[in-house]
């Protein structure tokens, strides 16, 4: 059941059947089952197309527990004063994680309804990741009192993925490890992070920032994680396993036939690992807990000691290797050398042919980065992750709403960047893409967000406007604006009293506005068109000063409109 690349560990006859049997009942029940049947095809393990540092986790390994067979007793529901129901001890789970789970749950309600997320699913990632933070050994604010580290990903039994950042999460500055409750690798929390508990902070390490985070990983690409087939891309992508996404469809039925509270650090510890150890081996720090000495947490940037008590979670000693064959003739190294990966052949990155990146605010851009990695001699890569940073005073955002996004490239070496959604925000900024894993110069893509713009404005009404010296005009002026035809919604607009037709000089007699003060005034500026380009003005009032008044209306993008006012005694 190992996640790793090219590595499989066969569990026991009896382990088999509790999986059929949790998988059969998923089958049977609203959850999916690991048939794709929009594809028509049985997942039946990793797909060669998706790369390790592809996923949230590196497919670094995970706990391979399953849930007992019996359903735990339902949780009650709230304000009954019914006594919690303590259920099958598996059941329980740590109170600072459970609200975690469910605060994100909210979260991922308010801003992405259409997910459908349930709090159960972040459990059942949380629990095969990391046992629920070892059991519940977080602190007040939700921080593991210990760091949680996956193995070295340097490709030792596990797939290799070299140093993203510099050792800030991981401690390492060769090559990257799972981070936190939720296991994310340094190169995937760098666009997914969130803070879940409003503390300033993103930390991989805090159950909040980790689950919240794990919550919009998982609605990504507009998925709704009610539907079968959703939730299956979702996990896969968390971990890319057709093991993986058993066993964590297994806990997600589970856990949504109930739940109960228990204590923070009281919770069950996991034991079976995809990597052949045991959870409390102290291998790696991706363990459930146990005895030993609980080590201070690990500053950003500073390298985590090599080894450590059994289950205090955050060795990064790789597995040990097997002892050299027998024979082996001198000088013979130990190990083969490691074969370059694609992403260590990079030299430098092209433009690939990206156009002018523009758009109007709240429009999506028309064009997309794109960059192309080549090698020294200008041959493409393919298969290598590039990552695409927004930088900049701009609330522009990638497809999914993040800042950062990455893309692996083509056959053809071409990483295509999301598409970019303008936000309000005008003005310019830069799309950098990078090498995730590699340091070669970054290329930059300049980007412009204009301002919204009308070039056509009209009255919604022929009505006359007139009113007598000293009155108020009976009908308020209400104008369309329009672009290219299409109704043009919030586009800044000025409206002022003027002179005359050749003088747009502010008039100072005849019709005005008033402030919310009462105070005259004939110039509004800071108007913004609303639904469907629709512009109501304040109502307009005269002095005693009879004649014909001009009330001139203009919009961003040049669009103009002059409106006649009449003062003028009522007819006898």
């Amino acid at each position: 059941m190992a996640a790793q690349f090219g590595r499989r560990v066969v569990k026991g006859a009896a382990t088999t059947a509790v999986a059929a049997v949790a998988v059969a009942a998923l089958s049977a029940s609203q959850a999916p089952g690991v048939t794709d049947t929009s594809q028509g095809r049985q997942n039946t393990g990793s797909s060669p197309d998706v790369l390790a540092d592809d996923s949230a986790t590196g497919n670094s390994p995970y706990y391979t527990d399953l849930p007992p067979l019996n359903s735990p007793t339902a949780t009650p529901s709230a304000g009954t004063g019914t006594p919690a129901a303590t259920g099958d001890a598996e059941a329980g789970i740590p109170a600072t994680v459970l609200d975690a789970y469910k605060k994100a749950e909210a979260a991922l309600g308010d801003s992405k309804p259409g997910c459908n997320l349930p709090w159960q699913l972040l459990a059942a990632i949380g629990k095969v990741e990391s046992g629920q933070a070892r059991g519940g050994k977080v602190d007040a604010n939700g921080t593991t009192i210990s760091p949680i580290l996956g193995p070295q990903l340097d490709g030792n039994g596990f797939a290799l993925i070299r140093d993203t950042d510099n050792g800030a999460y991981d401690g390492d500055s060769s090559y990257d490890s799972a981070v936190g409750p939720m296991q994310f690798i340094p190169s995937t929390w760098a666009w997914a992070a969130r803070d879940g508990n409003d503390d300033g902070k993103k930390d991989p390490n805090n159950v909040y920032d980790a689950a919240l985070a794990a919550g919009h990983y998982l609605c990504r690409f507009g998925w709704d994680l009610s539907d079968r087939a959703d939730l299956r891309r979702a996990i896969l992508s968390y971990n890319n396993s057709t093991e993986y996404l058993n066993t964590v469809l297994s806990w997600l039925e589970y856990y949504r036939k109930g739940t109960h509270e228990v204590p923070d650090g009281t919770g069950t510890l996991p034991s079976g690992r995809s990597d052949g150890n045991t959870g409390n081996s102290g291998n790696t720090g991706n363990t459930g807990g146990g005895g030993g000495t609980t080590p201070t947490p690990t500053p950003p940037g500073t390298k985590p000691p090599t080894s450590q008590e059994p289950g205090s979670g955050g060795s990064t000693s790789p597995s040990p290797k097997p002892p050299s064959t027998p024979n082996t003739p001198p000088g013979t190294p130990s190990t083969p050398p490691s074969t370059p990966t694609p992403t260590d052949t990079v030299d430098h990155l092209e433009n690939a042919g990206t156009g002018k990146l523009t758009a109007t605010a709240g429009d999506a851009f028309a064009e997309r980065a794109a960059a192309r990695t080549e090698t020294k001699a200008g041959k493409a890569v393919a298969k290598v992750r590039v990552r695409f940073t927004i930088v900049g005073d701009t609330d522009a955002v990638f497809t999914g709403g993040e800042s950062v996004a990455t893309a692996v490239t083509d056959g053809s070496g071409v990483a295509t960047a999301p598409v970019l959604q303008a936000g309000e925000k005008t003005g310019g900024f830069t799309v950098r893409a990078t090498v995730v894993g590699r340091s070669v110069a970054g290329l930059d893509y300049a980007a412009t967000v204009t301002a919204r713009q009308a070039d056509g404005l009209a009255r919604t009404t022929d009505t006359a406007l007139t009113c007598v010296p000293g009155g108020e005009f009976a009908d308020q002026v209400e104008v369309k604006a329009t672009y290219k035809g299409a109704a043009a919604d919030g586009v800044a607009a000025t409206a002022s009293l003027i002179k005359a037709a050749g003088d747009a000089t502010e008039n100072d007699k005849g019709p005005y506005f008033k402030d919310a003060a009462g105070k005259t005034l004939r110039t509004l500026a800071g108007l913004e068109t609303g639904e469907n380009g629709l512009l109501k003005l304040p109502k307009l009032f005269a002095d005693d000063t009879a004649g014909t008044y001009l009330l001139r209306i203009t919009t961003t993008g040049g669009a103009t409109l002059t409106v006649e006012l009449k003062v003028a005694a009522a007819a006898s």
